[in-house]
Parts: C-alpha cells; sequence; structure tokens
C-alpha cells in the first residue's frame, strides 16, 4: 500500500503532518509506504519552515490513496499541476482524499461531480457556488464516497484519516491511534462541525466521557439513561446536555454510530452472517443492522463492505484510464 501526501509551498504544517500522523510507524512497519510528494525537492511550508519533499509529484499518481492537505486560500485558484495529479491519479483508480480546503482541488478535477462533499464552514457557501455539481454537507466533519472523502476544517483532517485508516487496517487499529493521538475515537463524519462544548476538563465532563467510553467498549449493554445518570453523578437532565454537547446529538444518537462502527469493524475482519454481527455490534437482528446502514449510510451492508477493499498495487497498473474510472 503506498500513500501520497501532496505538498506545495504555503502548506500548512499542521494539515500536512495530520495524514504523517495518522498513518504512522505501525502503518510502516506494517510493510506499507507514505510519501510526501511536491512539484520541487525543497518546498516553503507556512511560518517560514523548508520542507524537504521525499517524492516528486509526478509520482504521486502510481499511490493507491492520494491525500491533498488543505489549500493555501479559497479564493485562489488550486494550481494546474495539483489538479492534473488528483486526475490523473483517479483514473489510475487511486482513492482520493481532500482535507479542508483540498476539497477545492478535487472539485477543479472534476472529482466531486454528483456526489456529496464537505470543507471548512467558513467557506462552504463559496464551495457550493463554485462547485454547484457538488452536493456540500456544510455540517459533517467528514464525507465517505467510497473513492473519493473530503473532510471539514483542521482538526477534521484527523478524523477522516483515522476513518480511512480504519477501512485499510480496521476499526481496532484506527481506535488504537485515536489514542494515541489522544483523539476522541466516537467523533463519526456526520457529527456537526459547531458544537458547544463543556467546560473542558471539568469533573462533571471528565465522568460523561468514561460513561461513554465504557459504552462504546461494550455497545450490546442497553442501561438506562437513569442509570447512566448515576453512574455519572449526575442529574438525567444534565447528563443528557453534556452528552449532546459532546457528541452532537442524543444518547441513543450516539450509540447508533457506536454499535455501526462495531458492525463495520467485524464485518471488514471478515465476520461471519449478518445476524451474527447484528448481535455482536448491539443491533437486535440483521434487519435493523441493515435499516441502519441505509440510513447512516446510504448503503447495504454488502455495498459498503465492497467499497472498503483497495486494490493491489499490481491490480491498479493494470487498469485501463477507462476502467479505473468506472471504479470511483
Amino acid at each position: 500500500m503506498r500513500i501520497a501526501v501532496l505538498a506545495y509551498d504555503g502548506v500548512s504544517p499542521f494539515m500536512l503532518s495530520t495524514p504523517l500522523a495518522v498513518f504512522g510507524e505501525p502503518f510502516l512497519v506494517s510493510g506499507h509506504r507514505v510519501d510526501v510528494c511536491a512539484a520541487r525537492p525543497r518546498f516553503r511550508a507556512s511560518g517560514g519552515l523548508v520542507i524537504e519533499a521525499s517524492g516528486m509529484l509526478d509520482a504521486a499518481p502510481e499511490s493507491d490513496v492520494v491525500i491533498l492537505p488543505g489549500w493555501r486560500d479559497a479564493d485562489e485558484p488550486v494550481s494546474p499541476e495539483l489538479v492534473a495529479t488528483l486526475r490523473t491519479a483517479a483514473r489510475r483508480g487511486a482513492t482520493i482524499v481532500g482535507l479542508c480546503l483540498g476539497a477545492f482541488g478535487l472539485a477543479e478535477a472534476g472529482l466531486l461531480d454528483g456526489r456529496r462533499a464537505t470543507t471548512h464552514w467558513a467557506r462552504a457557501d463559496a464551495f457550493a457556488r463554485r462547485y454547484p455539481g457538488v452536493t456540500v454537507d456544510a455540517g459533517a466533519l467528514f464525507v465517505d464516497e467510497g473513492r473519493v472523502l473530503t473532510s471539514a476544517g483542521i482538526a477534521a483532517g484527523l478524523d477522516c484519516c483515522l476513518h480511512l485508516l480504519g477501512r485499510l487496517s480496521g476499526a481496532k487499529e484506527a481506535h488504537r491511534v485515536a489514542r494515541h493521538l489522544v483523539v476522541a475515537p466516537q467523533r463519526m463524519g456526520k457529527q456537526p462541525q459547531l458544537l458547544a462544548r463543556p467546560m473542558p476538563g471539568s469533573s462533571a465532563d471528565r465522568r460523561v466521557a468514561e460513561v461513554l467510553e465504557a459504552l462504546r467498549g461494550d455497545p450490546c449493554s442497553a442501561p438506562s439513561l437513569d442509570a447512566l445518570a448515576a453512574r455519572a453523578g449526575l442529574s438525567r437532565r444534565s447528563l443528557t446536555r453534556h452528552i449532546r454537547a459532546r457528541t452532537g446529538g442524543s444518547l441513543g444518537d450516539w450509540l447508533k454510530q457506536v454499535r455501526l462502527a462495531r458492525a463495520q469493524e467485524l464485518m471488514a475482519a471478515g465476520a461471519g452472517g449478518l445476524d451474527d454481527v447484528a448481535l455482536q455490534s448491539g443491533f437486535p437482528d440483521a434487519a435493523a443492522l441493515r435499516r441502519a446502514f441505509r440510513t447512516d449510510l446510504g448503503l447495504t451492508p454488502t455495498q459498503w463492505l465492497a467499497r472498503q477493499r483497495i486494490p493491489e498495487p499490481a491490480r491498479l497498473r493494470s487498469l485501463t484510464p477507462r476502467d479505473a474510472g468506472s471504479t470511483a
């Protein structure tokens, strides 16, 4: 597996480091490769940094995954060389990711036409006006359209990359990396970009986090809201308010997302029939699991599983441009 992270003069060091942090040493030790690819061997990042690229831009389309981490300014057209790189990579069958304003590059390359996408909330209206063929989900943290993924601003790039890591290496590995990065593993793509957070580090907030973490570890359990409130030492109303502030929705909404993530992890690991997957992830039966997939992902479980399979490099090289385009 080869991942190319595209770099350019003026790139944000934070945005550039986001995929590098997620696809770090454990991913590389497993035999995968991650390259920072730029038009020149050395480029300037914002903040006065000068960085040396490990690969050239023209080699990026040979990768299995190509990531554009942001862009300098939404009012500035994305460079033609980056747009051409994205188009070539897509024709070869690569999975393409646009983090934050990187979505503008994907849209300019024509990779988002007829698809859902997101970007930084402050630039979502401008994005929608410039690319009317794209269905803009201005509230989502990230949007997974199979071969094309986009994320909202800055920190949401971590959520998007962790989600992609889950597709490639399994949800368990994505959760492990999230813990290592001290990132909340429960942030889902549909979670709103803008949330009212409780005071960070408060005792109540920590207790609520512990309650949610316990539920995430055992999504088959179904304690009542009153029982959870007692466990957290809060009133039912206060617990509900803290959960909404932390997750952007109700306890039921969040627990459904956790159970869906567990089902995805089991399916990606090769678990048996849907009835077993449903029971192991907290759904009453396979029918309820199918409804959750259709409602939250717009896909059947079979369709979702098919999207998780990244073609082997040898197969990618054998695809013609027309064939590769048909897999997007």
